[in-house]
């Protein structure tokens, strides 16, 4: 859902936009953490034009993922040189590779000169810049270490594209597997089984009860076939309504930790995503309450995020991060120790980045060897199919060959 909202910042100046988010309780807490003191947060009712809807199927209206990354790493590059910010954003804008690049370099070189900060500048485009990259490069606009936030940003999400890649990758041989199968059952039921139904229907002996129910299977597909069909799509149109809710949202994001083989990969992948953001704000040097907050943002499970909030709550609360991490329940007994210790020597944002990288060394672990857990499952299917094909297809003609012949 979309919020306006208004509010002041740092400078006491009023400052409005709008926002994406579950909760006005999130807007607010994103204000909180790039410095905006929140005023008014009010829902956006009106209906999206059919351009919003395509550019945002496109995805961040022209601006992909890839091009934030390059992005965050050019202007790193040209900071570093010692190019002023206005100079490198009209660099970028001649240089865009697209036009929807170009406009986002205008509008940001715009509210510059309008005396905007390059983090407000940014915050009126929450559909390219989210609410941790807005708020980090306020960091770096305060502590003046704005290049290496860029740096750090672009690291960030070159991780976060890694991630998607490889579990992309992992899954691509199971799904065209099952696919296939799919296929090929549809194929049996509409093709193969109806034609040898014309022989079984000419044999005077009882047939056997798997045929007798591949029979029935068989014209039910074909005198339902368009029911099946619309029940399908329903059932696709209704479970991506539900998920879109946000108890659906939770919903799906749990049973997703909790599948029985890309449960663990999943959980992995999202808490070392939490650990690295987490490690990214702490040593940036954002308070606690602000950088969990901002990791919880930038998840992509809402269950782990709902933890995350819950763990600012606790620390709201006077709570140590290391009791809050235990009660949330997402961490493993070795990580909190890890915790234990950067609590305690002062390097919690060192030890949250270990923690980021260790779970990435597991998730690449696991992806190496997803193909040899998933294989036995899949030959087990293929091997059922098989089966059902020949007791209830060749084993009426392997009889009627053995009596023809008697």
């Amino acid at each position: 859902m979309n919020f306006t909202w208004s509010g002041r910042d740092a400078a006491r100046r009023v400052v409005t936009g709008t926002l994406e988010a579950q909760t006005p309780g999130h807007v607010a807490d994103w204000l909180i953490g790039t410095g905006v003191t929140p005023l008014v947060i009010a829902p956006v009712q009106h209906v999206q034009e059919a351009g919003d809807v395509l550019a945002k199927l496109l995805g961040r209206n022209g601006i992909t993922p890839l091009a934030l990354m390059m992005f965050s790493r050019q202007m790193y590059t040209l900071m570093r040189s010692g190019i002023p910010i206005m100079r490198a954003l009209r660099g970028l804008e001649q240089s865009a590779g697209t036009a929807a690049e170009a406009k986002l370099m205008r509008e940001l070189s715009a509210s510059l000169d309008a005396g905007l900060d390059l983090s407000a500048a940014m915050a009126r485009r929450p559909d390219v810049f989210d609410g941790f990259y807005v708020a980090m490069i306020k960091v770096g606009e305060t502590t003046g270490r704005l290049e290496e936030i860029f740096l750090s940003l672009f690291k960030h999400l070159e991780f976060q594209k890694f991630m998607r890649e490889q579990v992309r990758s992992a899954l691509r041989y199971p799904s065209f597997v099952i696919a296939a199968m799919v296929i090929a059952i549809c194929v049996i039921n509409l093709v193969v089984i109806p034609a040898f139904a014309k022989v079984f229907e000419n044999m005077n002996a009882e047939l056997p009860l798997m045929t007798r129910i591949l029979l029935g299977s068989s014209h039910f597909m074909l005198d339902w076939w368009w029911a099946l069909l619309a029940v399908a799509v329903g059932a696709a149109v209704a479970a991506r309504s539900f998920v879109n809710t946000s108890a659906g949202r939770l919903a799906w994001d749990r049973l997703k930790l909790r599948l029985p083989i890309a449960g663990t990969l999943v959980r992995k992948g999202v808490l070392s995503q939490a650990a690295r953001s987490l490690a990214l704000v702490f040593k940036s040097g954002v308070p606690i309450v602000n950088g969990l907050t901002l990791s919880a943002q930038v998840v992509e499970n809402a269950h782990v995020s709902n933890a995350l909030h819950g763990m600012r709550t606790g620390v709201e609360h006077g709570e140590t991060l290391l009791s809050a991490s235990t009660r949330a329940g997402i961490f493993t007994p070795v990580v909190l120790q890890m915790v234990m210790v950067g609590e305690e020597s002062g390097t919690l944002g060192e030890m949250l980045e270990e923690i980021g990288q260790m779970y990435q060394q597991e998730v690449e672990y696991e992806l190496k060897t997803l193909s040899a857990k998933v294989e036995p499952l899949l030959i087990v299917m293929l091997g059922g199919m098989v089966l059902v094909l020949a007791l209830g297809v060749f084993m009426p003609m392997w009889e009627m060959s053995s009596h023809a012949i008697k």
